[in-house]
């Protein structure tokens, strides 16, 4: 039967996610044009363009991971993913730069919020991207419309204006992609994509574990990823008072206002002291 099926140009063939539920947002294609400008002008200056989100989350232990590796002998996993059986859950925050093709993650067990994020995005600019864009003054995010980086988060935002423009001197630039269009954030195929090949079939053991399948991502196009652990706890459900909101430094955009948006640093700028004391490399 399966020669007949391939005579007749048959093959085994997965489920391909193509189909967009739902009504499609009004301002979907003028959002990816405009996108596709700020990167272009962004690019041209030579500043930094980070594609950011956070991965699946995981849990830490002897538990099933989806994917096939080249083993002798299967591992032997727990029949049931029961979280009180984990060492841990796992939250990685990813950081992908769009012009350098770099990836960072910063693996936390905590709450995926908007302080976590923009932490991770401060110590990236901090210990990496200030290195790499030593004359910028600027940067260009692009995010998913949810999650700890949605453009609904007032907590983003007023994050976003205190720990990363005040403190560093920088304007940061957001456009959002519209609902429904995470797949086409660059991280998802060009960072998380490719760490979840390496990883494989293979059990997140350990923190460490994790830490070091990630590290040791690469593809043909000559992608570099380093992770971090960071051990912070951050709270879920921080509220940000229309009183904050008005003294942010912000900026809309006359192109969809509600999904780009450049925050501005407030003189004058404060300096964080010990800003990262439970980041852990």
């Amino acid at each position: 039967m399966s020669r007949l099926l391939k005579a007749l140009e048959y093959s085994l063939l997965a489920n391909r996610k193509e189909k967009e539920g739902g009504a499609s947002p009004p301002d979907r294609n003028r959002q990816f044009l405009y996108i596709r400008t700020q990167r272009t002008a962004y690019q041209a200056g030579g500043y930094p363009i980070l594609s950011v989100d956070t991965k699946k989350k995981e849990l830490i232990g002897a538990f099933k991971n989806a994917g096939v590796s080249w083993l002798k002998e299967p591992i032997e996993v727990n029949v049931h993913d029961f979280p009180q059986d984990a060492l841990g859950r796992a939250v990685p925050y990813g950081i992908y730069e769009v012009g350098r093709n770099h990836g960072t993650v910063y693996v936390g067990d905590s709450a995926d919020t908007s302080e976590f994020a923009v932490g991770c995005l401060a110590h990236w600019w901090e210990t990496f991207g200030s290195v790499a864009y030593p004359k910028a003054d600027r940067m260009l995010i692009c995010a998913d419309g949810g999650g700890s980086n949605g453009w609904r988060s007032r907590l983003w935002k007023e994050q976003l204006q205190s720990v990363l423009c005040d403190s560093y001197g920088l304007s940061v630039t957001v456009c959002h992609y519209p609902t429904g269009c995470s797949k086409y954030n660059p991280i998802e195929h060009r960072l998380f994509g490719p760490i979840s090949v390496n990883w494989a079939g293979k059990p997140l053991t350990s923190f460490e574990a994790m830490l070091a399948y990630i590290r040791g991502t690469t593809t043909r196009t000559g992608l570099e990823v380093q992770a971090l652990r960071w051990e912070g706890v951050f709270e879920k459900g921080r509220k940000v008072n229309d009183e904050v909101m008005a003294s942010l430094n912000l900026e809309r955009h006359l192109i969809c206002p509600n999904w780009n948006y450049t925050l501005h640093p407030r003189l004058p700028s404060p300096c964080l002291l010990n800003p990262f004391p439970e980041l852990v490399s």
